[in-house]
């Protein structure tokens, strides 16, 4: 799957297709989940349907299902530039100058469907 491709709303859906397929696996109902992960079996509801959640529930429901472990694969350490450490003589950088830039981000490939 190409995430780079997707929108954010797609993103999401398959985030909480991701949770639900989980929860199944452990054959876990959604309100024993919710229950565990102390959050409303409504809002778990809203996760599993790629609605808009905060980072908190995420971390919630990770934590639940004994798969918090998945978010060093999410978004792994990263390390510290060896370059870096050279130009600051061994400190570790604290603020960014914001003169380099990343590209920017590529358009979206869908365009409104006209209406007939």
């Amino acid at each position: 799957m190409n995430l780079e491709n997707m929108g954010n709303e797609e993103i999401r859906k398959e985030l909480g297709r991701r949770l639900q397929r989980e929860r199944l696996n452990q054959n876990i109902t959604q309100a024993a989940l919710a229950k565990q992960a102390g959050i409303a079996r409504r809002t778990l509801v809203a996760a599993e349907h790629g609605q808009g959640t905060s980072l908190e529930t995420l971390i919630a429901i990770l934590r639940a299902l004994g798969s918090l472990g998945q978010l060093d694969q999410f978004l792994p350490e990263p390390p510290v530039s060896p370059i870096e450490l050279a130009k600051l003589k061994g400190k570790v950088r604290q603020k960014a100058s914001g003169k380099f830039r990343y590209p920017p981000p590529k358009p979206n490939t869908w365009v409104w469907k006209e209406d007939q």
